[in-house]
């Protein structure tokens, strides 16, 4: 059983007359040899890590070694002016959360990457608050978010060295909006759409990590790729269809990435990591590494 494609996904649904979930665990299954009961529960363990990390990044100390995270996603979570729904703001605020406790060397859950592990969090932990998704429930929509990002890693790049942050947080906001879509209902076709509109919504997004710290702008591109993800699911359930079909918006991903300079891959060369301030930033944080020796 090969899946190169959304489209011999989409095969195997009509063949075996199964959702995109069941076509996932029937590739793991013969892939790895294990039982569907325990690729289930080592799906149901990720979730577990990731309703952990969104908890911890909103109750505890989070401030990274460095001092540019500072408890941020609780000051997000807890602002008494919002320019978004109470909701919105706090789906935002979890994504920060996630990527606060990956900055303090907290457990948490690469999907795909450390650098986005708090987009997939963050739509999870919101729709089954906000939506009154089950935990079973939930695995399902963790089951057709690796479809797509099995698809991105086949066929693209979901590293920032190879796909700028393209590859990291607009991949993880390509599997959370398919993952929305599906929770609410949508057909195969509206997942599709919704994960082209996410990967479309990152193109050409690139690395230019701070220090090379996966800090900042790492935790704010958490929060728009959640953005990104809510409203590319929102769009494809309104029936709006992608113009570009998901296997080849990725082939344009991948080429995008081939395109864009070294110094945009994560290599703190150029962008933001560039500036006159976060060159200050990084001899400075060198410097206190040096005095800590």
């Amino acid at each position: 059983m090969e899946i190169n494609s959304f489209e011999d996904i989409l095969k195997y649904c009509r063949e075996m007359k199964a959702t995109i979930p069941e076509v996932m665990i029937e590739y793991e299954i013969r892939k790895t040899g294990r039982t569907r009961e325990q690729i289930i529960e080592g799906v149901r363990k990720i979730l577990n890590v990731m309703i952990e990390s969104v908890n911890n990044g909103l109750t505890r100390d989070v401030k990274s070694p460095s001092g540019l995270l500072n408890n941020f996603a609780k000051k997000v979570y807890n602002a008494k002016v919002n320019t978004l729904t109470v909701n919105f703001k706090k789906a935002i605020a979890r994504a920060m959360a996630v990527s606060e406790v990956n900055a303090c060397m907290g457990r948490i859950a690469a999907a795909p990457t450390a650098g986005s592990s708090g987009i997939m969090p963050a739509v999870i932990t919101t729709m089954m608050e906000e939506h009154g998704i089950t935990e079973d429930k939930a695995i399902e929509g963790l089951l057709v978010s690796s479809a797509i990002g099995l698809l991105i890693v086949k066929n693209a790049s979901v590293a920032g060295s190879e796909a700028g942050c393209m590859g990291e947080t607009g991949s993880a906001a390509a599997m959370g909006a398919s993952a929305i879509v599906y929770l609410l209902g949508g057909d195969n076709r509206q997942i599709e759409s919704a994960a082209c509109f996410a990967i479309q919504g990152a193109m050409g997004l690139v690395c230019d990590p701070i220090a090379g710290l996966v800090e900042v702008p790492c935790i704010f591109r958490n929060a728009i790729g959640v953005a990104n993800a809510f409203t590319s699911a929102q769009i494809a359930l309104s029936g709006v269809e992608s113009v570009i079909p998901l296997d080849e918006v990725i082939l344009a991903m991948n080429e995008v990435a081939e395109l864009m300079s070294p110094k945009l891959k994560e290599t703190a060369q150029g962008g933001l990591a560039n500036t006159k301030t976060a060159r200050e930033i990084q001899r400075r944080f060198i410097y206190q590494i040096d005095i800590g020796k």
